[in-house]
């Protein structure tokens, strides 16, 4: 059996569970800056983190984007559980923040383990708690914050997901995420800059 999987996932379920993902699941090792799921794309597996983060966003019509919340080890996506269940196309852009090793699940075990294991159930019910919980706090965000607001607080999830002070993203990614241009972000950072909350450098931002 993956280490890995009976490290994160070994408190949630039982053995004779455990022993079915690994069996059934196809083990992803994938760089960062690699789509998992695109829109507009079915989704046949459903996600399972072991390692590394994974950023969801959210495209419009005209193919700007929008980040949504961040998957760490031991989660999965409620959206793309939802997608899977009821056999819809993906809304969500899923797209590797650092080198990451995932495991795939077939769609069409998780009805199957919902109403065998009472342990996959609360699985599924807390994992779409936790996201409806991020997306919430993303739309206030969005909502109540300015963006200079906004970008403090991606900066803090950034260091939070990446586990380092030091956050390699250029201007024009940041302003990707936060739907924004590349001027309004360099302007904000280096007003953070003068403020001495973060240090700008040629190749990456620190976090003070």
């Amino acid at each position: 059996m993956n280490p890995e999987l009976k490290k994160h996932y070994g408190s949630l379920f039982e053995p004779e569970l455990l022993q079915q993902i690994d069996d059934v699941s196809t083990l992803l090792t994938v760089v960062e800056g690699t789509a998992l799921i695109k829109p507009g794309q079915y989704i046949r597996s459903m996600p399972l983190l072991l390692s590394g983060s994974i950023k969801i966003m959210r495209a419009d019509e005209q193919g700007n984007e929008l980040l949504l919340y961040y998957l760490e080890k031991g989660d999965t996506c409620a959206m793309t559980m939802s997608c899977c269940m009821g056999t819809t196309k993906s809304e969500i852009h899923a797209i590797t923040e650092t080198p990451t090793e995932v495991l795939m699940i077939p769609i069409i075990k998780m009805e199957e383990w919902s109403s065998k294991y009472k342990t996959w159930r609360n699985f599924v019910f807390s994992s779409y708690h936790d996201r409806m919980m991020e997306l919430l706090e993303s739309l206030d965000n969005i909502a109540f914050n300015n963006m200079n607001e906004r970008l403090g607080n991606y900066l803090k999830d950034k260091v939070a997901v990446l586990g380092s002070q030091h956050i390699h993203a250029t201007h024009r990614e940041i302003a990707a995420d936060l739907n924004t241009s590349r001027v309004v972000i360099s302007r904000l950072l280096k007003n953070m800059e003068n403020n001495n909350l973060i240090e700008l450098h040629r190749n990456f931002i620190k976090l003070l």
